[in-house]
């Protein structure tokens, strides 16, 4: 990859982050400060959080590289959607969105474990994935600061609030973490934004080559929040697999352009045809014995920047998401 290192996603959010602090209360936000100084952003835990909150929340784990934008969709049933759109979407949806480093501290009922997303992830290194893209954020000096977002309803603890920011390298007190639960509002708003990302992750996971993935946006339907973790996690994640659309716009060879197209939608997977939620339950709540190929949007474009052809494949699918959403 040939990212411009001048580049710092930690940098770029850090504005919109202070936005939304400075906003917590019309947001229906709680910001605290822990013991050692770490700064926690709770937005769906004991705050209620909401749907505004949700969208800047994206635009921040996009590293600030991205927009993020209610758009109505021309559905009648579910006639709002989230559109993203971002000039970096290697870098903004893998290097930061990508909810890739595992967090965890302690075993059993009395461990935390989340997945953390957003800029911190790119000041830490600490995924084999920073390697492929030959990206590492860097920031220094007094002001440096970190922010991760974690899809959890538990404030960690604090002394994996001091491992997160000496891995970032940087003093806890310059440290942020947003909470978002699945089962809030906020929380729902994040993953949905995540469309253009779910396409980005499975390109890479069929072997197309990054580099040629030059810009990209996406688009799917807000999905109604449920109090039950299992429905809220199924239907933000049925959003994008039954509802979300994205749009690359690549190099390369045209052959690789149709290839990715035909492969990349959620259709592509044998265990396409039921709400996530009833997938994971036959999965036996094991993410890792569900097919990698169905997390992806449901309909697919991709352009071939040097030929100008674009490829279509996939399809919404109105059922899927109504039995999901209701």
């Amino acid at each position: 990859m040939n990212i411009d290192q001048s580049i710092s996603l930690n940098r770029l959010a850090a504005p919109l982050l202070d936005d939304l602090v400075a906003r917590a209360a019309e947001l229906r936000l709680i910001v605290s400060r822990q013991a050692n100084g770490a700064r926690i952003v709770d937005a769906g835990i004991q705050a209620r959080g909401g749907i505004e909150a949700g969208r800047r929340i994206a635009e921040i784990c996009l590293g600030g590289l991205g927009r993020v934008q209610l758009t109505p969709s021309g559905s009648a049933a579910w006639p709002w959607e989230l559109s993203v759109a971002t000039a970096q979407p290697v870098l903004a949806c893998l290097g930061s969105q990508y909810a890739g480093w595992s967090l965890s501290h302690g075993e059993g009922k009395g461990g935390f474990f989340a997945l953390g997303s957003g800029p911190g992830r790119a000041l830490a290194g600490k995924e084999e994935l920073f390697r492929e893209l030959a990206y590492r954020d860097h920031i220094e000096g007094t002001q440096a600061s970190a922010c991760l977002v974690l899809e959890t309803d538990q404030t960690p603890p604090l002394a994996l609030l001091d491992k997160i920011a000496g891995q970032c390298g940087i003093a806890p007190e310059m440290l942020t973490l947003i909470l978002t639960p699945t089962s809030s509002l906020a929380g729902g708003v994040q993953v949905v934004a995540r469309v253009l990302e779910v396409a980005l992750h499975k390109a890479h996971y069929l072997g197309f080559p990054l580099e040629h993935i030059v810009d990209g946006m996406g688009a799917a339907p807000v999905c109604p929040p449920s109090p039950d973790f299992l429905t809220a996690m199924g239907r933000s994640n049925d959003a994008i697999l039954f509802g979300g659309r994205v749009h690359l716009f690549v190099g390369g060879e045209e052959a690789a352009a149709e290839d990715l197209a035909n492969r990349l939608p959620s259709l592509a997977s044998a265990d396409y045809g039921q709400p996530f939620a009833q997938v994971f339950k036959a999965a036996g709540h094991d993410f890792y014995k569900i097919d990698p190929l169905l997390f992806a949007p449901a309909q697919i474009s991709v352009t071939c920047l040097g030929s100008g052809r674009t490829f279509r494949a996939g399809r919404l699918d109105a059922d899927l998401l109504e039995r999901s959403f209701t």
